[in-house]
């Protein structure tokens, strides 16, 4: 198991371990107790607890400072409509990647429809498209199955 996963994986389970799904965290304080350094700390907050994966940070510098990861609680037609939002117009393929796991981690889609979605945004599928539009074909075809997939929720 890489250090990053070992970071996030506790960084859950602090969460999980909170009735308010959040967690306090002093990042010099965790980085010893994991035995690495806090810019390690910084790179799981800034790559895996973002909007997209369903995380607000929030920070307080400073001698009592903390960083606070609060999981956002949503229904699936709210959590859905929080992804498709928080995509820009442009989604280069390891964000494509991120946003299709999490849907299926978090049970917003079922394999057969994440498979499904993965295969749309492939580069085989993609590879005819000038290179410069790609990433806005493969952020309005993922949007699109989103919705498909909130209209689904509501039939």
């Amino acid at each position: 198991m890489h250090l990053s996963d070992i970071i996030a994986k506790r960084i859950l389970e602090l969460i999980e371990e909170s009735d308010k799904h959040t967690a306090e965290i002093q990042r010099n304080e965790l980085a010893s107790a994991l035995g690495c350094v806090p810019s390690q700390i910084n790179y799981v907050l800034s790559s895996r607890f973002t909007p997209e994966h369903g995380f607000i940070i929030e920070s307080r510098r400073g001698g009592g400072g903390y960083i606070k990861i609060t999981r956002i609680q949503m229904n699936r037609s709210s959590a859905i409509m929080h992804i498709i939002n928080s995509l820009g117009q442009t989604v280069d393929p390891m964000v494509a990647r991120i946003v299709i796991e999490n849907c299926l981690d978090s049970g917003l889609v079922q394999s057969g429809t994440a498979r499904l979605m993965a295969a749309a945004i492939s580069p085989t599928v993609l590879k005819n498209a000038p290179v410069e539009y790609r990433d806005y074909l493969r952020a309005a075809i993922l949007k699109q199955m989103l919705i498909c997939e909130l209209e689904k929720g509501n039939v």
